[in-house]
Protein backbone atom coordinates (compact mmCIF):
# COMPACT_ATOMS: atom_id res chain seq x y z
CA UNK A 1 0.00 0.00 0.00
CA UNK A 2 1.57 3.49 -0.84
CA UNK A 3 2.31 6.22 1.23
CA UNK A 4 0.50 9.80 1.35
CA UNK A 5 1.83 12.69 1.32
CA UNK A 6 -0.02 15.20 3.61
CA UNK A 7 -0.56 19.09 4.32
CA UNK A 8 -1.88 20.20 7.04
CA UNK A 9 -3.31 24.22 6.87
CA UNK A 10 -3.28 26.08 9.96
CA UNK A 11 -1.48 23.47 12.45
CA UNK A 12 -0.62 25.42 15.18
CA UNK A 13 -4.17 25.42 16.73
CA UNK A 14 -5.00 22.77 19.29
CA UNK A 15 -7.12 20.67 16.27
CA UNK A 16 -3.74 21.26 14.07
CA UNK A 17 -1.47 19.66 17.09
CA UNK A 18 -3.64 16.86 17.52
CA UNK A 19 -3.48 15.93 13.55
CA UNK A 20 0.44 16.40 14.04
CA UNK A 21 0.66 14.09 16.97
CA UNK A 22 -1.94 11.31 15.15
CA UNK A 23 -0.03 11.27 11.43
CA UNK A 24 3.61 11.38 12.60
CA UNK A 25 3.01 7.58 14.39
CA UNK A 26 0.91 6.63 11.10
CA UNK A 27 3.14 4.69 8.80
CA UNK A 28 0.87 5.44 6.09
CA UNK A 29 2.07 9.16 5.82
CA UNK A 30 5.55 9.68 5.13
CA UNK A 31 5.92 13.54 4.06
CA UNK A 32 4.00 16.18 6.42
CA UNK A 33 3.79 20.00 5.57
CA UNK A 34 2.72 22.35 8.44
CA UNK A 35 1.54 25.85 7.66
CA UNK A 36 0.75 28.58 10.36
CA UNK A 37 0.55 32.65 9.78
CA UNK A 38 2.36 33.28 13.10
CA UNK A 39 4.96 30.68 13.55
CA UNK A 40 6.22 30.36 10.08
CA UNK A 41 9.73 28.94 10.24
CA UNK A 42 9.44 27.92 14.11
CA UNK A 43 10.04 24.03 14.99
CA UNK A 44 6.80 22.24 15.91
CA UNK A 45 8.07 21.47 19.39
CA UNK A 46 8.13 25.06 20.08
CA UNK A 47 4.16 25.64 19.77
CA UNK A 48 3.18 21.77 20.42
CA UNK A 49 5.56 20.82 23.55
CA UNK A 50 4.39 17.43 23.34
CA UNK A 51 6.11 16.86 20.15
CA UNK A 52 9.59 17.81 21.51
CA UNK A 53 11.98 15.63 19.81
CA UNK A 54 9.40 13.58 17.56
CA UNK A 55 9.84 15.76 14.85
CA UNK A 56 12.35 18.07 12.85
CA UNK A 57 8.95 19.77 11.17
CA UNK A 58 9.11 23.57 11.05
CA UNK A 59 6.26 25.66 10.12
CA UNK A 60 5.94 27.05 6.92
CA UNK A 61 3.71 30.05 5.35
CA UNK A 62 0.50 28.81 3.47
CA UNK A 63 2.04 30.54 0.19
CA UNK A 64 5.08 27.73 0.63
CA UNK A 65 2.86 24.60 0.26
CA UNK A 66 3.64 22.12 -2.00
CA UNK A 67 1.40 20.18 -4.21
CA UNK A 68 0.40 16.81 -2.10
CA UNK A 69 -1.68 13.71 -1.59
CA UNK A 70 -4.19 15.39 0.78
CA UNK A 71 -4.69 18.39 2.58
CA UNK A 72 -6.04 18.86 6.10
CA UNK A 73 -7.67 22.20 6.52
CA UNK A 74 -7.73 22.98 10.16
CA UNK A 75 -8.48 26.74 9.71
CA UNK A 76 -10.92 28.68 12.15
CA UNK A 77 -14.66 28.64 10.94
CA UNK A 78 -15.03 31.00 7.98
CA UNK A 79 -12.05 30.99 6.62
CA UNK A 80 -12.12 27.32 4.93
CA UNK A 81 -14.09 28.68 2.18
CA UNK A 82 -11.66 31.18 0.85
CA UNK A 83 -8.68 28.62 1.33
CA UNK A 84 -10.69 26.29 -0.52
CA UNK A 85 -10.08 26.41 -4.57
CA UNK A 86 -6.63 27.33 -4.21
CA UNK A 87 -5.66 24.29 -1.90
CA UNK A 88 -7.40 22.42 -4.38
CA UNK A 89 -5.38 22.93 -6.81
CA UNK A 90 -1.93 21.29 -4.80
CA UNK A 91 -4.14 18.18 -3.52
CA UNK A 92 -6.96 16.07 -5.26
CA UNK A 93 -7.98 15.05 -1.38
CA UNK A 94 -9.06 17.85 0.81
CA UNK A 95 -10.51 17.02 4.32
CA UNK A 96 -12.11 20.33 6.05
CA UNK A 97 -12.15 20.37 9.91
CA UNK A 98 -14.13 23.62 9.72
CA UNK A 99 -17.57 24.22 9.30
CA UNK A 100 -17.90 26.04 5.91
CA UNK A 101 -19.19 22.75 4.52
CA UNK A 102 -21.03 20.87 6.89
CA UNK A 103 -24.47 21.63 4.91
CA UNK A 104 -25.31 20.22 1.84
CA UNK A 105 -27.63 23.03 1.02
CA UNK A 106 -27.47 26.89 0.08
CA UNK A 107 -30.53 27.50 1.36
CA UNK A 108 -30.20 25.57 4.47
CA UNK A 109 -27.41 27.47 4.99
CA UNK A 110 -28.82 30.60 4.06
CA UNK A 111 -31.34 29.86 6.69
CA UNK A 112 -28.97 29.40 9.92
CA UNK A 113 -25.92 31.95 9.07
CA UNK A 114 -28.20 34.57 7.68
CA UNK A 115 -25.79 35.43 4.61
CA UNK A 116 -25.35 33.50 1.15
CA UNK A 117 -22.68 30.94 1.67
CA UNK A 118 -19.42 32.03 -0.73
CA UNK A 119 -19.23 28.95 -2.90
CA UNK A 120 -22.75 27.74 -2.99
CA UNK A 121 -21.94 25.02 -5.77
CA UNK A 122 -19.43 23.51 -3.75
CA UNK A 123 -21.25 22.71 -0.76
CA UNK A 124 -22.70 19.68 -2.49
CA UNK A 125 -19.36 18.39 -3.60
CA UNK A 126 -18.41 17.86 0.04
CA UNK A 127 -19.12 14.32 2.21
CA UNK A 128 -20.30 14.86 5.70
CA UNK A 129 -17.52 13.11 7.19
CA UNK A 130 -19.04 10.91 9.90
CA UNK A 131 -18.06 7.28 9.23
CA UNK A 132 -20.65 5.55 10.90
CA UNK A 133 -23.42 7.32 8.75
CA UNK A 134 -21.38 7.71 5.40
CA UNK A 135 -18.73 5.42 4.95
CA UNK A 136 -19.04 4.15 1.51
CA UNK A 137 -19.59 8.08 0.30
CA UNK A 138 -16.28 8.94 1.78
CA UNK A 139 -14.69 5.99 0.20
CA UNK A 140 -15.02 7.28 -2.23
CA UNK A 141 -15.00 11.32 -1.71
CA UNK A 142 -12.33 13.53 -3.14
CA UNK A 143 -13.91 16.48 -0.68
CA UNK A 144 -14.82 15.87 3.12
CA UNK A 145 -16.00 18.31 5.67
CA UNK A 146 -15.31 16.62 9.01
CA UNK A 147 -18.47 16.84 11.53
CA UNK A 148 -18.35 18.94 14.59
CA UNK A 149 -17.67 17.65 17.65
CA UNK A 150 -21.21 18.68 19.37
CA UNK A 151 -22.73 17.24 16.53
CA UNK A 152 -20.69 13.82 16.13
CA UNK A 153 -21.70 13.29 19.91
CA UNK A 154 -25.56 14.44 19.30
CA UNK A 155 -26.19 12.37 16.17
CA UNK A 156 -24.41 9.02 17.42
CA UNK A 157 -26.38 9.65 20.36
CA UNK A 158 -29.71 9.78 18.69
CA UNK A 159 -29.69 8.72 15.08
CA UNK A 160 -30.58 5.09 15.96
CA UNK A 161 -33.75 6.12 17.41
CA UNK A 162 -34.46 9.06 14.54
CA UNK A 163 -33.70 6.50 11.79
CA UNK A 164 -36.29 4.69 12.88
CA UNK A 165 -38.99 7.10 13.99
CA UNK A 166 -39.10 6.00 17.51
CA UNK A 167 -39.25 9.68 19.28
CA UNK A 168 -41.45 12.91 19.33
CA UNK A 169 -39.40 15.14 17.63
CA UNK A 170 -41.20 18.03 18.92
CA UNK A 171 -39.94 17.24 22.07
CA UNK A 172 -36.38 16.35 21.82
CA UNK A 173 -33.81 18.36 24.64
CA UNK A 174 -30.16 18.44 23.94
CA UNK A 175 -27.39 19.73 26.84
CA UNK A 176 -24.02 19.32 26.14
CA UNK A 177 -21.01 20.15 28.04
CA UNK A 178 -17.80 20.68 26.69
CA UNK A 179 -14.47 21.39 27.72
CA UNK A 180 -12.50 24.97 26.74
CA UNK A 181 -10.23 23.57 24.21
CA UNK A 182 -13.33 23.63 22.41
CA UNK A 183 -12.98 27.31 21.88
CA UNK A 184 -9.46 27.38 20.20
CA UNK A 185 -5.69 28.61 21.95
CA UNK A 186 -6.68 32.06 20.71
CA UNK A 187 -7.14 33.24 24.61
CA UNK A 188 -10.55 35.60 25.24
CA UNK A 189 -11.97 37.54 27.81
CA UNK A 190 -13.73 34.25 28.31
CA UNK A 191 -10.65 32.22 28.20
CA UNK A 192 -8.87 34.37 30.90
CA UNK A 193 -7.96 32.01 33.45
CA UNK A 194 -8.73 34.01 36.62
CA UNK A 195 -12.26 34.21 35.24
CA UNK A 196 -12.98 30.78 33.60
CA UNK A 197 -11.46 29.16 36.04
CA UNK A 198 -13.76 27.15 38.09
CA UNK A 199 -17.04 28.36 35.69
CA UNK A 200 -19.72 26.34 35.02
CA UNK A 201 -21.01 28.48 31.85
CA UNK A 202 -23.90 28.13 29.67
CA UNK A 203 -22.03 29.88 26.87
CA UNK A 204 -25.03 29.29 24.18
CA UNK A 205 -28.12 28.41 25.56
CA UNK A 206 -29.79 28.74 21.56
CA UNK A 207 -28.79 28.82 18.83
CA UNK A 208 -25.52 27.35 18.13
CA UNK A 209 -24.32 26.66 14.37
CA UNK A 210 -24.08 22.93 15.59
CA UNK A 211 -27.53 22.83 15.28
CA UNK A 212 -27.65 22.71 11.97
CA UNK A 213 -25.48 19.65 10.84
CA UNK A 214 -27.76 17.60 13.82
CA UNK A 215 -30.89 18.83 12.00
CA UNK A 216 -29.80 17.60 8.39
CA UNK A 217 -28.19 14.09 9.92
CA UNK A 218 -30.89 13.02 11.65
CA UNK A 219 -32.94 14.12 8.74
CA UNK A 220 -34.81 17.26 9.98
CA UNK A 221 -35.75 20.13 7.92
CA UNK A 222 -34.55 23.52 9.75
CA UNK A 223 -38.17 24.40 10.94
CA UNK A 224 -37.98 21.08 12.43
CA UNK A 225 -37.79 21.80 17.02
CA UNK A 226 -34.25 20.52 18.05
CA UNK A 227 -34.04 22.50 21.91
CA UNK A 228 -30.02 22.42 22.15
CA UNK A 229 -27.45 24.46 24.47
CA UNK A 230 -24.07 24.69 25.17
CA UNK A 231 -22.29 24.58 28.55
CA UNK A 232 -18.54 25.16 29.32
CA UNK A 233 -17.24 23.40 32.04
CA UNK A 234 -13.97 23.50 34.09
CA UNK A 235 -12.17 20.74 31.78
CA UNK A 236 -9.47 20.80 28.92
CA UNK A 237 -10.67 18.23 26.35
CA UNK A 238 -14.31 16.59 26.39
CA UNK A 239 -17.73 16.79 25.49
CA UNK A 240 -20.76 15.27 27.46
CA UNK A 241 -24.17 14.95 25.17
CA UNK A 242 -27.21 14.48 27.17
CA UNK A 243 -29.93 14.01 25.46
CA UNK A 244 -34.06 13.77 26.37
CA UNK A 245 -36.24 12.50 23.97
CA UNK A 246 -39.52 10.82 24.63
CA UNK A 247 -40.63 7.23 23.08
CA UNK A 248 -43.39 7.47 21.08
CA UNK A 249 -44.10 4.10 21.98
CA UNK A 250 -43.88 3.83 25.71
CA UNK A 251 -43.81 0.09 25.74
CA UNK A 252 -40.46 -0.23 24.40
CA UNK A 253 -38.18 -1.77 26.79
CA UNK A 254 -34.58 -1.04 27.59
CA UNK A 255 -33.63 -4.36 26.09
CA UNK A 256 -35.65 -3.61 22.65
CA UNK A 257 -33.30 0.30 22.63
CA UNK A 258 -30.42 -2.17 23.64
CA UNK A 259 -31.02 -3.55 20.56
CA UNK A 260 -31.16 -0.94 18.35
CA UNK A 261 -27.91 0.34 19.40
CA UNK A 262 -26.17 -2.53 18.88
CA UNK A 263 -27.91 -3.67 15.74
CA UNK A 264 -26.27 0.17 14.39
CA UNK A 265 -22.97 0.14 16.65
CA UNK A 266 -21.93 -3.22 17.47
CA UNK A 267 -19.62 -3.77 14.58
CA UNK A 268 -17.96 -0.01 14.82
CA UNK A 269 -14.69 0.27 15.69
CA UNK A 270 -15.21 3.82 17.79
CA UNK A 271 -18.47 3.38 19.30
CA UNK A 272 -18.67 1.65 22.66
CA UNK A 273 -21.54 0.91 24.39
CA UNK A 274 -21.94 1.53 28.18
CA UNK A 275 -24.05 -0.56 29.87
CA UNK A 276 -22.99 -0.90 33.16
CA UNK A 277 -25.91 -1.23 36.21
CA UNK A 278 -23.89 0.40 38.77
CA UNK A 279 -20.74 2.20 39.87
CA UNK A 280 -19.28 5.42 39.09
CA UNK A 281 -18.73 4.79 35.15
CA UNK A 282 -22.02 3.02 34.62
CA UNK A 283 -22.54 6.35 31.93
CA UNK A 284 -20.50 7.57 29.39
CA UNK A 285 -17.58 10.42 30.87
CA UNK A 286 -15.17 12.27 28.88
CA UNK A 287 -12.47 12.21 31.20
CA UNK A 288 -10.79 9.00 30.12
CA UNK A 289 -11.63 8.80 26.57
CA UNK A 290 -8.92 12.01 26.33
CA UNK A 291 -6.35 11.63 23.25
CA UNK A 292 -8.97 8.92 21.62
CA UNK A 293 -11.03 8.37 19.01
CA UNK A 294 -14.04 6.83 20.76
CA UNK A 295 -17.21 7.83 21.17
CA UNK A 296 -19.20 6.11 24.42
CA UNK A 297 -23.21 6.12 24.23
CA UNK A 298 -25.48 5.01 26.96
CA UNK A 299 -29.03 5.58 28.54
CA UNK A 300 -31.35 5.88 31.23
CA UNK A 301 -35.18 5.02 30.53
CA UNK A 302 -36.98 6.95 32.87
CA UNK A 303 -39.54 4.04 34.54
CA UNK A 304 -42.18 7.03 35.28
CA UNK A 305 -42.84 8.58 31.64
CA UNK A 306 -41.69 7.87 28.37
CA UNK A 307 -38.88 9.41 28.31
CA UNK A 308 -35.67 8.17 27.32
CA UNK A 309 -32.19 9.85 28.48
CA UNK A 310 -29.40 9.15 25.75
CA UNK A 311 -25.64 9.76 27.32
CA UNK A 312 -22.44 10.56 24.86
CA UNK A 313 -19.05 11.33 25.52
CA UNK A 314 -15.96 12.19 23.13
CA UNK A 315 -12.80 14.18 22.85
CA UNK A 316 -13.53 17.19 20.99
CA UNK A 317 -10.34 16.95 19.72
CA UNK A 318 -10.28 13.16 18.98
CA UNK A 319 -13.70 11.34 17.89
CA UNK A 320 -15.13 15.15 17.79
CA UNK A 321 -11.78 17.02 15.04
CA UNK A 322 -8.90 15.29 14.10
CA UNK A 323 -9.34 11.60 15.35
CA UNK A 324 -12.24 11.79 13.20
CA UNK A 325 -10.36 13.30 9.71
CA UNK A 326 -7.57 10.66 10.22
CA UNK A 327 -10.40 7.90 10.32
CA UNK A 328 -12.03 9.39 7.25
CA UNK A 329 -8.71 9.39 5.22
CA UNK A 330 -7.71 5.88 6.32
CA UNK A 331 -11.01 4.96 4.59
CA UNK A 332 -10.63 6.71 1.74
CA UNK A 333 -6.88 5.45 1.23
CA UNK A 334 -7.22 2.11 2.38
CA UNK A 335 -5.95 1.26 5.20
CA UNK A 336 -7.06 -0.13 8.43
CA UNK A 337 -9.82 2.72 9.81
CA UNK A 338 -7.86 2.07 13.03
CA UNK A 339 -4.55 2.92 11.91
CA UNK A 340 -2.92 5.74 14.05
CA UNK A 341 -6.20 5.36 16.54
CA UNK A 342 -5.44 2.59 18.32
CA UNK A 343 -4.56 4.81 21.88
CA UNK A 344 -7.27 3.95 24.52
CA UNK A 345 -6.97 6.48 26.77
CA UNK A 346 -5.16 7.25 30.20
CA UNK A 347 -7.25 5.98 33.55
CA UNK A 348 -7.03 7.83 35.69
CA UNK A 349 -5.86 11.15 35.14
Amino acid sequence: MREWSVGIVGGSGYVGGELLRLLLGHPGVSDIQVTSRRHAGRRIGTVHPNLRGRTGLKFRRAEDLQPCDLIFIALPHGESAEATRQLAQLAPLLIDLGGDFRLDDPGTWRHYHGVDHPLPDELCEFVYGLPELHRERIRRASRISSAGCNATATILALHPLYSRGLVDISRTVVEVKAGTSQGGNAPTAGSHHPDRSGALRCYRPVGHRHVAEIKQELGLRPSDPLHFSATAVDMVRGVQAVCHVFLRDPSLTERDIWAIYRQDYGPEPFVRLVNEKRGPHRLPDPRPLAGTNFCDIGFVRDPDSSRLVVIAALDNLGKGAAGQAVQAFNIVSGHSETRALEFTGLYPV
